[in-house]
């Protein structure tokens, strides 16, 4: 059986979904420049990514999601305020979103880690309080079974 180098295919696989949802953002922005309507088609054949790809990914679908319903062809005002909005502008907001959901999931688990550290704590106590109730040595059953 042949070895494959899985390091680089997984790296070869995540440099293309980079390439695709920076396609896909772009083919959005352009959308929103031109007053166009705003579907998972549209963004999909101006992007030239998949439909399937635009609903896997969380972050396009939310925002194609929330856009198809804001925008209406013509409209310069609307498009002017959506391209105003600072969420949509960079993707530094995404990375802040990000970052404060992994501070919080991180808090938790040393909160948790913190819980199983003292309860192991006091279960390794009442083991000791029960080794020195009972200080013989522990009797195996499978020795007395024999000698009977």
């Amino acid at each position: 059986m042949v070895k494959g180098n899985t390091e680089n295919l997984l790296r070869a696989a995540r440099a293309k979904r980079e390439a695709a949802t920076t396609r896909a953002e772009a083919g959005l922005r352009r959308l929103l420049k031109t007053s166009s309507p705003i579907t998972f088609h549209t963004v999909a054949a101006e992007a030239g990514v998949s439909k399937d790809f635009l609903y896997r990914t969380t972050d396009l679908r939310e925002r194609i999601m929330d856009l198809r319903g804001k925008t209406v062809p013509g409209t310069a005002s609307t498009r002017e305020a959506l391209l105003s909005e600072p969420a949509y502008q960079d993707t530094s907001s995404i990375v802040r979103t990000l970052t404060a959901k992994l501070t919080h999931e991180r808090s938790s688990n040393r909160k948790r880690i913190a819980e199983l550290e003292a309860a192991l704590a006091a279960a390794h106590g009442q083991i000791l309080q029960l080794r020195r109730q009972n200080p013989g040595p522990p009797v195996d059953n499978a020795e007395s079974t024999q000698d009977a």
